[in-house]
């Protein structure tokens, strides 16, 4: 029991929710054997609009979801749209094209396209670590999707390979995006999940693309809704705010898309191939390298 007592209480509520978004790539490819992109999603969001609706009940913030002034509503509405509305659209249709082992590793390409985009957004210097953490990043994303014949510049499938890179700098658009609100983060992602229903609502009215799922399609959905956009986001903010240094949770993600291999061999059959793991290894690496040498900020 003593030893029990010495472990942080961030850190089985961080290595919980890298447990839970380690399953989502084989979540998300064997959902997609049962229902399409859209109609997989538009019940995942119906499940994370329920569960966020709670946790911000719970917290007495329903108020604060409305968006008070045309600030508020521009940033939301945008914020919405990014994410979950185009990112998953755009991830799930990779899942759809690619391997679950290359399009779960390619969007792990996003925190090296975040530091791309900080360069010409909030005009941050990279310095020589961010340098070579970029090269690194995109050295693995080569290896990745080239299936380890980086010189030849050949892509199996190109489309599949574009959405998931894509995927990734959509999510850091949406993260620079999101610095802006001030709201609580859980009032966030609420208002953003209530956006993205309402946009899918009435893009599958237009287009006729609702279809209700099989019993297995729609269990899928809830699995999304519930663990990928969900209850994992509460527990991994809430590790977030216990641990005394942000750093020593938010380096244990990494480990999510390492274990996600294992889930996606053991469950949906695909042999990982020497690739995938050596150009993963190469994009962790850029991002670690980013992290231990990113440049300090000047005091104002």
């Amino acid at each position: 029991m003593k030893i029990f007592a010495t472990i942080p209480r961030y850190l089985p509520l961080a290595l919980l929710a890298v447990l839970f978004w380690s399953t989502i790539g084989t979540a998300m490819k064997l959902s997609l054997r049962h229902t399409d992109v859209l109609n997989l999603l538009f019940w995942a969001v119906v499940t994370a609009v329920v569960v966020h609706g709670v946790a911000v009940s719970r917290q007495r913030l329903l108020a604060r979801v409305v968006p008070r002034g045309p600030r508020e509503w521009r940033m939301t509405l945008v914020a919405g749209m990014l994410n979950p509305f185009l990112y998953y659209i755009v991830l799930l249709r990779a899942y759809d094209l690619l391997p679950a082992q290359e399009a779960g590793t390619l969007n792990y390409f996003w925190p090296v396209a975040l530091v791309l985009l900080s360069i010409p957004i909030l005009r941050q210097r990279p310095g020589w670590g961010g340098l070579a953490g970029i090269a690194l990043g995109f050295a693995g994303l080569v290896v990745i999707s080239t299936h380890g014949h980086p010189l030849s510049l050949r892509f199996p499938d190109p489309l599949g390979v574009a959405l998931a890179v894509g995927s990734a700098v959509i999510w850091a658009v949406y993260w620079l995006a999101a610095m802006r609100d001030q709201r609580p983060e859980e009032v966030k992602l609420l208002s953003g999940f209530v956006v993205a229903l309402v946009l899918l609502a009435v893009y599958m009215a237009v287009t006729g693309a609702f279809v209700l799922p099989t019993a297995k399609g729609f269990a899928g959905a809830l699995y999304l809704g519930v663990f990928e956009m969900g209850i994992t986001f509460l527990l991994w903010m809430q590790a977030l705010r216990l641990a005394p240094d942000t750093a020593r949770v938010s380096n244990l993600v990494f480990l999510s898309p390492f274990i996600s291999l294992v889930y996606i061999r053991i469950f949906v059959g695909e042999a990982i191939l020497l690739s995938t793991f050596t150009g993963l290894t190469l994009v962790v690496a850029g991002i670690l390298i980013q992290q231990v040498f990113r440049p300090k900020q000047r005091a104002q």
